[in-house]
């Protein structure tokens, strides 16, 4: 179906009172990514590359526009909230001249596909010379309040849509409910939206009254009835946006699963939206895989881990109750389990931090390890080298953080602190208990035990008094 001559306008601009929330409505994330996101991708992913798409904005312009800026989105203002028919109006200069077809859809449905779309477009476009006017998307509710009724004659054609505040009792009744979702003649669209009136129970100017205007024309109005009513549940409330975040959880879960990757219980896990997990990995319930994450081949995620922007590389093992963040890790490493990675981290093929173990922005050599009850920060540390349990760079100095270096091959005894900045050299050994202030050459050895001293009978003669 070609997606020519179609324009887009996004409704964007309202406050979302019932979210009770500063941040704008269309800004609240779903799987991680602001609910606005996902109908910008789907347009972008149906419309032709020259198809003008414009978003409406009003509270919170300019953090949306600050989101969704580079997304090939013009963006128009509505400085008073006065009705989608209203919004629609901002749009109208924006797309002066366009011809074809112009799509309306609102920002805070996110469960909306492109199936559904291209299906949408389709279906409005058929019929040659008696293709009508205008198109919207209804669904059947079994608990239709909150939506405007659709009206239809005795023939089941569209005469109207009423919203839930004007509806009589009859109306109310209706089960069928506007989706919100609209595809209309540019000519007619542009030509309408100034006859459109306030005189409603909230003054606002309401875009379904198109409807209405066609057929008292005597054009003609088709619904595209659609089957899931999830997919396009607008969101009102954060009841409602958990209810979208489930849905689209399990979305993407079951691309995973169909993709080749283990998710033991999908119920349980949860992934976002641009994670990325490669074939045989397997993830465990509890897991909470975030951000731009990307997970190679084979990989183990093991139950309650947490993963941020963080890269791991094939055959790569996170033990549970792990947290990572911002760490790119190399092929066969192995983390946690109770393992902390804060964000600045690389950690080379073969790896191991073990449990309790904090890194921050430090860079860990080939087949190192640090496998115990250690804080690695601001460090270089080389291939091979083996950190021993209680190890602790001392990085900050009350003003400025300093950088420790442990070469290849060197051993640093349990009980260390290597007060930055320091350096110990390629195969130097550090005894447990040592306090390193100073560089250590390659193959020394370096200890600052105080000698034990023992007094025979203390204990007795303390006891005496």
């Amino acid at each position: 179906m070609s997606m020519r001559n179609l324009s887009v306008i996004i409704l964007a601009a309202g406050k979302g009172t019932r979210m009770k929330s500063a941040l704008p409505k269309v800004l609240h994330p779903v799987c991680g990514l602001p609910m606005l996101h996902y109908p910008v991708s789907v347009v972008k992913r149906v419309c032709s590359s020259n198809s003008k798409v414009v978003a409406v904005v009003g509270c919170g312009a300019e953090d949306v526009k600050a989101a969704f800026g580079g997304r090939g989105l013009s963006f128009v203002y509505q400085k008073d909230q006065l009705g989608t028919g209203h919004a629609v109006m901002q749009a109208s200069a924006a797309l002066k001249g366009v011809d074809g077809d112009v799509l309306i859809l609102s920002g805070d449905v996110p469960l909306i596909t492109a199936d559904t779309i291209t299906a949408l477009v389709k279906f409005h476009r058929s019929g040659g010379k008696a293709a009508p006017v205008m198109t919207l998307v209804t669904a059947m509710l079994a608990n239709p309040s909150g939506y405007g009724r659709v009206l239809r004659n005795d023939a089941g054609a569209v005469e109207a849509v009423v919203e839930e505040k004007d509806c009589g009792d009859c109306e109310r009744a209706i089960h069928e409910i506007n989706a919100g979702i609209y595809i209309v003649k540019a000519g007619f669209l542009f030509e309408n939206l100034k006859r459109l009136g306030n005189r409603n129970a909230q003054s606002e100017y309401y875009l379904p009254d198109l409807v209405r205007l066609a057929r008292k024309a005597g054009h003609k109005v088709k619904a595209l009835t659609h089957h899931d009513t999830e997919e396009v549940m607008g969101i009102n409330n954060r009841v409602e946006l958990a209810k979208a975040a489930r849905v689209m959880r399990q979305r993407i879960n079951t691309a995973m699963m169909l993709s080749g990757v283990t998710i033991i219980d999908p119920d349980t896990t949860y992934i976002d939206a641009d994670v990325s997990v490669g074939v045989d990995s397997i993830i465990h319930p509890g897991a909470r895989i975030a951000g731009a994450t990307v997970i190679g081949a084979n990989c183990v995620i093991e139950q309650g881990s947490h993963l941020v922007d963080s890269i791991l590389g094939n055959n790569t093992t996170v033990k549970a109750y792990s947290l990572i963040e911002g760490t790119k890790a190399g092929k066969g490493v192995i983390i946690g389990p109770f393992a902390r990675l804060r964000p600045g981290n690389v950690i080379a093929d073969e790896a191991r931090i073990g449990n309790f173990v904090e890194v921050k922005k430090t860079t860990i050599g080939k087949g190192t390890k640090a496998n115990h009850l250690s804080y690695l920060g601001d460090a270089v540390i080389g291939a091979g080298v083996n950190i021993g349990a209680g190890t602790i760079t001392c990085n900050y100095d009350g003003a400025k953080k300093h950088r420790t270096v442990i070469e290849d091959r060197a051993f640093i005894g349990s009980d260390t602190q290597l007060v930055a900045p320091v350096k110990v050299g390629k195969g130097a050994y550090v005894g447990s208990g040592t306090t390193v202030t100073k560089d250590v050459p390659p193959d020394a050895l370096v200890v600052t035990r105080v000698s034990a001293r023992v007094v025979e009978g203390w204990a007795i003669k303390r006891k005496k008094g």
